[in-house]
Order: structure tokens, then C-alpha cells, then sequence
């Protein structure tokens, strides 16, 4: 039995809590393992205040490789510190959710007996334990992850992605929405018109246009006296603003205001959210917010919302273009992003109206039947 685990996952925020429930059952089987796990920093804060895990252990792919730029000498000091601080810890369990081969190098050279990943593109051949891959595709991301507790000989017990806020951040967000002129009795609809960093300046590709966006809120506004806020990191101030002036009906503007906590506290005081294919998503997801979300070249059976759920409602048009995006990759685009575009506002409004579930709700809905 493993006492000192480490995980490793330098993906983006919906990748991470994919990894939860993986967590979740580790602790389980290991009530008295030391678990870590390491994951891009600026993204840390999604795996804070989870009892399963012992230490989170923060990294930035990109600031070595600028600091490798600057001085080699500084690079290998940072990289011998970070190897340092694995050696005390004595890992002799590693799972690498990294497809990549490096860290399964590093931690051989540190003598870890048991090293669990993926085999892709021969990448894991520094592995003891792997499953070959050809990309995610078969199955949803979370349940790939859960295939890796049987090469350990376990069996998955908790399906469900997992984020827990302190009373204090909820207390914060209940605070903040007051001073806005907000009480728990409103209906509280959070947009969230952007998303998908991962994909850096491809990740328009995910992006529901931002017009559509302004019709279903000005609608939900008007007809069922909600109140909107509009959510976008700095990323995606553009598409977010948009939003706004395009908007007849006042929102909340949190664009760019506000750290990853607070906007998760935020997200948890939601009656229901409106988003891309995104990690906020997987956040309102993991806090067990209804949502209606927008996939376009992404298949979400493979990366939608888990477990799937009624009240966790995907958008999608049945097009043989898509899903395009496959092994990592989305093609270019020849069809001018369709499977986005035609997603009318209507179809939003229609299921949103079903998962709040309300009669006056179905009466005030009536144009768009």
C-alpha cells in the first residue's frame, strides 16, 4: 500500500477537476497516504480547501522555460529545488495525467517503484503501469482517469468532480451580491460568454457569439426579473463586453475583477449559469449548478459536464463536421464555426425555461414556443 502519492495534471481548470474524482477515490483506498498533487499555478486555487489532498504543489511550464531563457544557471537551481523537494516526500506511487514523458523520467530518476499514465504516442515508456491511447475519445475524460485505479488493482467508488469553498467565501459572496442590490430569494443567472485559455488564440473556436449571448440575457431580465452577471477573466474581456453593450437590460459586470476564489463563491450563488465549452463551466459543474452549456467542435461525451445530469443540459448541433476536435487538434474551420452559430437564442431560452421548471416561467416564454 502507497504511502506518499503524487499526481501530477498541467492542464487547464475543467482538466484538473476531471482529476477529482481519481482524488477522491485514492483517498479512499489510501485513508492515510500522504496525496499531492501538481498543477499549473495559476489554477491552484480550484483544488484548495479539498480534504483529499495533503499539498498542492503550484508550477508554471512557462516560467522555467523563461527563466531558462535568462540563465540556465537559475533554471537548473529551480529544477534541482523541485526535484529536492519530491525526494523528501518519498513518493512511491506517481500518476501522470501529463501524456508526456518527461515527468515519468524524472520521477524513475528519483526511484519511484510505481509510475500510472497514459501511453501516447510511446510517451509513457517510462511508465510501470499505463493505458495506450490514441487521444480521449471513447469515453469521458473523468472515466479514463478512473481506468488508471485498475491497474492498481481498485475499483471506482465516486464518480462525482469535486470543489469545496470555505464558509467565509460564501459568506464574501453573499456579502458582495447584497451591495449589489441582490438577495438569496432573486433568480441569479451568471453568463459566462468566454472561456477555453487552453486553447490560447484558438479558443474563439469555443465561443457562442456574443450577441446571442446579450438577446438571452435581455430575455431572461425582462421576462423573469433575473438578475445577470456577466463573468470573463482578462482573456476574454473583449467577447464579455461585447456582451454588455449589447445589452438593454442592466447586468453585474465582473469582468477581470475578480481572483479565481471569489468567482467560484460567486458561481455557487447562482440559480443556474450560461456558458461555452470552458472550465467555468466544469466549476458551476462541480458545485452542483444547474447550467445549459454551448459545445461547437468539441465532443461532450467526452468533455461535457460529469456526471451527465438533467439539470446539467449541452447544446449541440448534429453536424458530420462535428465533433472536429480529435487527438488534441481542431481543424480549421471551413464551414464559418456552424456548429456554434446556428444555436439560436431561443434554443438557450427554451432550456433554460425547462430547468428552472416553472409554470409562470412556461407562460412568460410563450414567443419563443
Amino acid at each position: 500500500m502507497p504511502k506518499n502519492i503524487l499526481i501530477i495534471n498541467p492542464f487547464g481548470i475543467g482538466d484538473v477537476l476531471f482529476s477529482t474524482p481519481l482524488i477522491k477515490n485514492l483517498r479512499f483506498y489510501y485513508p492515510d497516504a500522504f496525496i499531492a498533487v501538481a498543477v499549473q499555478k495559476k489554477i491552484a486555487a480550484v483544488l484548495e480547501n479539498n480534504s483529499n489532498i495533503d499539498k498542492i504543489i503550484p508550477f508554471s511550464r512557462g516560467d522555467f522555460k523563461e527563466l531558462s531563457r535568462q540563465s540556465r544557471f537559475k533554471a537548473i537551481g529551480v529544477l534541482l529545488r523541485a526535484l529536492g523537494e519530491i525526494r523528501r516526500h518519498k513518493f512511491d506511487l506517481f500518476i501522470d495525467l501529463s501524456l508526456e514523458h518527461r515527468y515519468s523520467l524524472a520521477l524513475k530518476f528519483l526511484g519511484v517503484k510505481q509510475r500510472v499514465g497514459y501511453n501516447y504516442k510511446n510517451r509513457g515508456r517510462f511508465l510501470t503501469h499505463k493505458i495506450n491511447i490514441e487521444g480521449y475519445k471513447d469515453k469521458h475524460v473523468v472515466e479514463y482517469h478512473l481506468q488508471l485505479l485498475e491497474l492498481l488493482g481498485l475499483k471506482p467508488r465516486f464518480f462525482n468532480l469535486e470543489l469545496f469553498l470555505k464558509r467565509e467565501e460564501k459568506d464574501w459572496a453573499e456579502a458582495f451580491l447584497n451591495k449589489s442590490g441582490i438577495s438569496k430569494d432573486n433568480l441569479i443567472i451568471g453568463i459566462i460568454p468566454g472561456g477555453g485559455a487552453s486553447w490560447g488564440r484558438q479558443s474563439y473556436l469555443k465561443h457562442w457569439p456574443g450577441e446571442k449571448y446579450a438577446q438571452v440575457a435581455d430575455r431572461l431580465a425582462e421576462r423573469l426579473d433575473a438578475k445577470i452577471i456577466i463573468f470573463a477573466g482578462s482573456l476574454d474581456k473583449a467577447i464579455a463586453e461585447s456582451v454588455i453593450q449589447r445589452m438593454h437590460q442592466p447586468a453585474i459586470n465582473m469582468i477581470a475583477r475578480i481572483n479565481l476564489r471569489q468567482f467560484i463563491a460567486l458561481i455557487n450563488q447562482c440559480s443556474l449559469v450560461i456558458a461555452n465549452d470552458s472550465g467555468p463551466l466544469h466549476i458551476a459543474v462541480a458545485l452542483g449548478i444547474k447550467s445549459v452549456s454551448l459545445f461547437g467542435p468539441v465532443n461532450e461525451q467526452v468533455y461535457g459536464p460529469y456526471p451527465p445530469s438533467p439539470d446539467y443540459v449541452v447544446i449541440r448541433k448534429d453536424l458530420n463536421c462535428r465533433p472536429c476536435y480529435r487527438k488534441f487538434r481542431v481543424p480549421e474551420c471551413n464551414y464559418n464555426l456552424r456548429c456554434l452559430r446556428e444555436v439560436t437564442a431561443q434554443e438557450v431560452l427554451r432550456e433554460t425555461e425547462r430547468l428552472l421548471g416553472s409554470k409562470a416561467v412556461s407562460e412568460k416564454f410563450q414567443e419563443f414556443k
